[in-house]
């Protein structure tokens, strides 16, 4: 097996264990409340984080993610006033779909992104337009100032 494919067979199972960990977690009736206090140690953290990552813009934590996880594909648009990303595909989204568990996105996915973003632009605006888990699309802005 070539060093590609193994990279791509660990992003697969890292996030076929993302969702069961969601699964689990809302088996146990715990998501809400572990999501909430995941939240506010990623925005604790979020600018060690994108350090670790070698992530040093806003626009970065996009392909970042993706190029280190392999999760989504994200397009982003830069604006004056910040940027768009979005993405119509996410495999931890679609394999907490087909395992029956409740949305992984938060927990696993846009609370880690928005920590990383206002560590880097700590009064940037994070708004989730969409996401996947409802929609056909995840779409994020960022504004900065």
């Amino acid at each position: 097996m070539d060093k590609d494919m193994k990279i791509r067979m660990l992003q697969t199972i890292y996030a076929a264990v993302l969702a069961d960990n969601v699964l689990q977690l809302g088996r146990e009736g715990v998501l809400e409340r572990v999501t909430e206090r995941k939240r506010s140690d990623q925005l604790a953290t979020g600018s060690m984080k994108a350090a670790r990552f070698g992530i040093e813009k806003v626009e970065d934590v996009f392909a970042g993610l993706y190029e280190i996880f392999g999760c989504s594909p994200w397009e982003v648009d830069r604006r004056e006033d910040g940027l768009t990303a979005e993405t119509t595909s996410c495999m931890l989204c679609s394999f907490a779909k087909n395992m029956g568990a409740e949305s992984p996105c938060r927990i696993h996915c846009l609370d880690p992104m928005e920590g990383m973003v206002k560590g880097l632009e700590p009064d940037a605006g994070f708004y989730v337009r969409e996401t996947l888990w409802d929609g056909s699309k995840c779409r994020i802005d960022v504004e900065c100032s």
